[in-house]
């Protein structure tokens, strides 16, 4: 997050516009992939924000690989979703209004490793039966997959 740092030493915790990507990893089993959080201790999407110079599907390829190990072989857009619901404030105190591009990845190679910096573990979730604790940021990403994509693929 070499952008976000540089300009959180010139604004401080202030409010920023964060744009990122997120991937809904789903297994063959209908599940998702989740990470344990280690800066707020809750479940939440892979993903990250985008550096200069990325188009949203860079920013999911590289998330993807960085957090898990895993490369997709295809990324399906799902949707963007912004707006007070994605408004955050990170246990350190820095605060966000995120801008968030989900994709969907049914297609992956590679062995799952979580990045020990970000995360205490990966695991695979039943859509219906999701952790309590998942990051507040995510919870309307996932709640709009389960209702709009997961069992209609033919919405994206």
């Amino acid at each position: 997050m070499g952008y976000i740092k540089d300009l959180r030493k010139e604004v401080g915790t202030r409010p920023l516009i964060m744009c990122g990507a997120c991937v809904l990893v789903i297994n063959n089993h209908q599940q998702v992939l989740l990470q344990l959080r280690i800066d707020n201790e809750c479940w939440g999407l892979i993903g990250g924000s985008m550096e200069l110079g990325e188009t949203l599907e860079q920013v999911a390829h590289r998330e993807l690989l960085e957090e898990t190990g895993l490369t997709a072989k295809n990324l399906t857009l799902i949707n963007t979703y912004s707006g007070q619901k994605f408004y955050y404030q990170y246990p350190h105190g820095d605060e966000v209004y995120n801008v968030v591009t989900a994709f969907e990845c049914k297609e992956y190679s590679g062995l799952l490793i979580h990045d020990q910096e970000e995360a205490t573990m990966l695991q695979f979730f039943s859509l219906n039966d999701l952790p309590k604790n998942i990051s507040p940021p995510d919870i309307p990403i996932l709640e709009d997959y389960i209702v709009n994509y997961s069992k209609n693929p033919s919405n994206h």
